[in-house]
């Protein structure tokens, strides 16, 4: 979450709930001869019990505590520490001994032979033992202090590079430019955001003859047979090097630097690139930042503003049918769950799509693309969630958003479900109509009528400025950390450095729940704290269990030092594996695809602990064919899952989007397995209009108040259709409906006037 430095530079106090105490064993008897005692007198318990009390209960004590760093909270989990470990010890230190015996001694006499405030330089020292961070502060707060990121690249620095900002929206041809020049250089590093914009840049120049090498975070492809390295190389931008010296550099998509949980990344390209010319591009919005940041490094910034290449037009005129479907057509859903229903019914009207969603391996997706892009190929319709945004090339003539509402993840890592940004819809809209394909110009509307007018005024928004860039920290700052504070767990110590730390107005600390997930996950097995660092920061999706499980596993292995083999990962994946015969045996096939994913990016890492990863390409390879034919065949998977109702064999993906679900019926309410996967089919095969009905308890129940108020005043049928959740048909239907089931007894959800008339009648057949 972000967190910052106050204007007048002053660091603000701790979070000193992150503190966690730690524990201090009290002395047994086998510690030997109890010194003080034999100096003075053994203690009494009780008066020393009395007199630790008083010492707790003195203001000037607390005030000596705050003073030393001890909060409330914390002086008071020091003092219940100090207390037990007093009070359960054989023996304490003689010093100690000796002042509590003169404390207890002179307790009630004039002549006071000691006094409880004595007791203070003792407790200070135990609260310094079970909070080392008190001592090391300031060491702390200089390790976690983020204001001046522009130093941590010192190569950079020394050099004196030139910026060039390409700014345009989708299809305006700024990539292009950028790529140009990329490839006229003596060297170059193109940094992108997936692996299918690394891979196609890759492509482009090996195929220019400039040769080019592939990084991502599980590969390495030379494209030089002997291995050495090429000048030119294409990367995701976190495996992009800041120490190697370029003549061009190419940052895309920069307008990614705000993200919440990758845009660190941007910010460490754009500092940290040792390159003579950088070329940035992505939206206009984010001008004004880089302007600024270039501004602390004392480096110049050109811009370059690019204009669409080919019109985009909003239609007046919803889908409202898929009977209107036209080749060429693309439906934008947030949902899988709204890819398998719409699949389904277009090929209920003997149509063929194809199918692109995030989850899908590469080589699916740019197959699926390749087959909705051939002209000689029946599919002309294709269906995908908002991956299409960015990373393909796809030939498509009108953009159709099933929806305008999708879940995003905000700063502090909570799901947010709100409409599409303006930003967003233009990335989405901006991809019918490209430069070049057999479509000149662009349509996009949506398949509501009543979603067309929120999209038009989405779309006549400005994108709203990036205001900020994203910072984590390094795996060094973590080990500095470590140092001061040995017995904290990874999760603590990111805590307490976010805590901590501190930035200025330019920056934010990105969120780190998903690094904290794992690093909790792992926290049981015995690993140096370099290596766990880098188990935590694996790719991978926490809501994946099988995934998360083998993660576990690997780390269990690598822990015993023993390495992962190729025929471990087939037995424990039961490797090889059919094609799938329904949806969830499909989802389960993209899982074990991520874990190969996961080996391969941790083979990449630990290369004598995860050996075999040649072999592993080989059957990821042979999986994404069969995921493709899985995917080709979706329609079948689906029929499958529906006439399956055996427990746990007919469950579709569970969704995270409340607007994926209907609202339960009575026999899921009971509990039983069965039913439950028959809902969760239906989800899959109902029709859109149906699902929104029912969807209005979901929606209310998902969107933050803040969000109904701002989006509108009136009744909730008033906010549902302005939402586009609604049609005035329905809500006609829904009305009538409701009135005839109410009169005929079905639901009890009357006014209370109408209890009261019905009770009226009760008591009058009663007479």
């Amino acid at each position: 979450s972000p967190s910052s430095v106050g204007g007048d530079g002053s660091s603000r106090a701790p979070d000193t709930s992150l503190f966690v105490p730690v524990p201090l064993k009290p002395v047994g008897d086998a510690a030997g001869e109890d010194v003080g005692a034999e100096l003075t007198r053994p203690l009494d318990k009780g008066e020393v019990l009395k007199n630790l009390n008083k010492f707790y209960k003195r203001k000037e004590i607390q005030r000596l505590g705050a003073e030393n760093g001890l909060d409330a909270r914390l002086f008071h989990q020091a003092f219940i520490s100090f207390r037990k470990y007093i009070m359960e010890s054989s023996s304490v230190s003689a010093d100690l001994h000796i002042i509590l015996n003169d404390i207890c001694c002179g307790a009630g006499k004039v002549c006071l032979l000691g006094h409880v405030d004595d007791l203070f330089p003792f407790f200070l020292r135990h609260a310094k033992q079970i909070f080392p961070m008190l001592d090391c502060m300031d060491d702390l707060r200089k390790i976690s202090d983020l204001r001046l990121p522009p130093n941590w690249y010192p190569d950079a620095r020394a050099i004196q590079r030139k910026i060039i900002f390409h700014a345009g929206p989708t299809n305006s041809g700024k990539t292009y430019h950028a790529i140009q020049r990329f490839l006229s250089a003596k060297s170059g590093i193109y940094c992108g955001p997936l692996k299918l914009l690394a891979h196609e840049i890759f492509q482009k120049s090996n195929d220019a003859n400039v040769p080019c090498d592939l990084v991502t975070g599980e590969e390495r492809v030379y494209a030089n047979e002997d291995a050495r390295q090429a000048p030119h190389i294409a990367c995701t931008i976190e495996m992009c090097s800041t120490n190697t010296p370029y003549e061009v550099a190419v940052i895309d998509e920069i307008q990614m630097i705000r993200d919440p949980a990758r845009g660190w990344a941007w910010t460490r390209a754009l500092l940290g690139l040792c390159a003579e010319e950088i070329h940035v591009c992505g939206e206009a919005a984010a001008i004004d930042l880089v302007t600024e940041l270039m501004y602390t490094t004392g480096e110049e910034i050109e811009v370059r503003n690019y204009k669409r290449l080919t019109p985009l037009t909003v239609l007046d005129y919803a889908l409202e049918s898929l009977d209107n479907l036209r080749p060429g057509d693309c439906i934008v859903c947030f949902s899988k769950n709204d890819i398998y229903s719409i699949s389904r019914q277009i090929e209920a009207r003997g149509l063929e799509c194809a199918v692109i969603y995030g989850s899908l391996p590469p080589g699916t997706k740019l197959e699926q693309a390749k087959k909705f892009n051939d002209p000689d190929d029946p599919c002309k319709i294709l269906v995908a969630t908002d991956a299409i945004g960015m990373g393909l090339n796809l030939c498509i003539k009108r953009i159709i958003f099933n929806s305008i509402v999708k879940p995003t993840i905000n700063e502090k890592g909570e799901k947010e479900i709100d409409s599409i940004t303006t930003s967003q819809a233009l990335q989405i809209a901006g991809r019918a109509g490209r430069y070049g394909s057999s479509f000149k110009q662009g349509e996009v509307t949506t398949m509501h009528r009543d979603d067309l007018v929120q999209l038009k005024e989405i779309l006549s928004e400005s994108v709203r400025p990036v205001k900020a860039a994203g910072l984590h920290p390094t795996p060094e700052q973590i080990e500095m950390f470590a140092y001061h504070l040995p017995d904290a767990t990874l999760s603590n110590l990111i805590d307490i450095f976010v805590s901590l730390s501190q930035v200025d107005g330019l920056y934010f600390v990105c969120n780190i729940d998903d690094f904290k997930f794992l690093a909790d996950m792992i926290q049981h097995i015995p690993l140096n704290l370099r290596s766990r660092y880098v188990f935590c920061t694996a790719p991978l999706n926490r809501k994946e269990p099988f995934v998360c499980t083998t993660l576990l596993k690997f780390a269990r292995q690598f822990s015993r030092n023993e390495p992962l083999t190729f025929d471990w990962l087939c037995r424990h994946t039961k490797w090889p594996l059919a094609a799938p015969k329904n949806i969830k045996e499909l989802v389960h096939l993209e899982a074990v695809h991520d874990v190969f994913d996961l080996y391969l990016w941790l083979s990449y890492r630990f290369m004598d602990m995860f050996p075999d990863a040649v072999l592993v390409r080989d059957i990821q390879k042979k999986l994404d064919d069969i995921i493709q034919v899985g995917v080709c065949n979706i329609t079948k998977l689906i029929r499958a899952s529906q006439s399956t109702v055996a427990p746990g064999t007919a469950e579709v993906v569970s969704e995270d989007f409340p607007l994926s679900r209907t609202t339960r019926d009575t026999r899921v309410a009971s509990g039983r397995h069965g039913a439950k996967s028959a809902e969760a089919l239906s989800i899959a095969v109902e029709v859109p209009g149906e699902r929104r009905a029912k969807n209005l308890k979901a929606y209310r129940s998902a969107t933050r108040q803040e969000d109904l108020k701002s989006h509108g005043r009136g009744s909730l049928a008033n906010r549902l259709l302005r939402e586009g959740l609604l049609t005035q048909e329905m809500l006609r239907q829904l009305e009538s409906e409701w009135h005839n089931q109410h009169r005929n007894g079905r639901y009890g959800l009357g006014s209370k006037r109408d209890d009261q008339n019905s009770s009226k009648e009760t008591g009058k057949k009663k007479k």
